[in-house]
């Protein structure tokens, strides 16, 4: 299974538990940093819980709304009234009603195309970085949220697509999807999303077993090469997990 040097796996009793522990992971990178903070969200099924936790009376209160700035990892090149739009379900869920509106980074997707949404987003970050280099001792996110999709894909990278190979943008379009929704999309690369303190990875439910068993077994699939440059934390349920090493309840 794991070798040494893989990421770091973090097993939680069921999704209630799951989302709890990712709350506490966000809580400590914001309490880790003391200047503006920069955390980058994901979209799919796995984070739902963890944002609507965060947006709950529990947790919305613990955050320096006024500190935190929120980008997306990814997006599907759909209006953002459209339901299947990343940053529209995480609006909905905490950010408009906590989040000052200029702290909210959204991919555009009422450019021409997605290239075009592409180039947006990247000067966006890199206005926001100050730089147009990536440089390793100063991470551009605080924390990036990422999941695993039923092929190992991870963001809107996509096994065997040539946008996994890319190395010099940050921001990419993808003309196509894998996956359902068979939508363009818009995505962060492999390095842009390396630059962070901590790649948190969010794994839940008995149908991503089929996809982190193979994780697991080291196959070579995007969700697998995504690797921060600090610490990458894989958190799983114990639905998620093969049968093999879940053991008794």
């Amino acid at each position: 299974m794991i070798a040494a040097g893989q990421p770091k796996l973090i097993v939680a009793s069921d999704a209630e538990a799951l989302a709890q522990a990712a709350a506490e992971r966000v809580m400590a990178r914001i309490v880790a940093n003391p200047s503006r903070i920069a955390i980058c969200l994901t979209g799919g099924s796995s984070p739902k819980k963890l944002y609507q936790l965060l947006g709950s009376d529990a947790w919305r209160g613990k955050i320096p709304w006024d500190r935190v700035h929120w980008f997306i990892g990814d997006e599907r090149f759909v209006p953002d009234s459209d339901p299947l739009n990343n940053m529209a379900v995480a609006r909905a869920a905490f950010l408009d009603r906590n989040a000052p509106a200029s702290h909210i980074h959204p991919i555009p997707t009422t450019t021409e195309n997605p290239d075009a949404g592409a180039g947006a987003y990247s000067r966006e970050l890199q206005a926001f970085y100050g730089a147009d280099r990536l440089d390793p001792a100063r991470p551009l996110f605080d924390l990036v949220l990422m999941g695993a999709g039923p092929d190992g894909h991870t963001a809107s990278l996509f096994p065997g697509f040539p946008e996994i190979e890319e190395t010099g943008r940050w921001v990419i379009g993808v003309p196509k999807a894998n996956v359902a929704p068979l939508v363009p999309r818009v995505s962060l690369t492999l390095p842009a999303l390396a630059s962070c303190r901590e790649m948190l990875f969010e794994i839940a439910g008995h149908d991503k077993q089929p996809i982190l068993t193979r994780l697991l077994n080291g196959e070579n699939l995007p969700a697998l090469r995504a690797r921060s440059n600090g610490e990458t934390v894989w958190l799983v349920d114990r639905a998620a997990l093969p049968e093999e090493i879940r053991g008794p309840r």
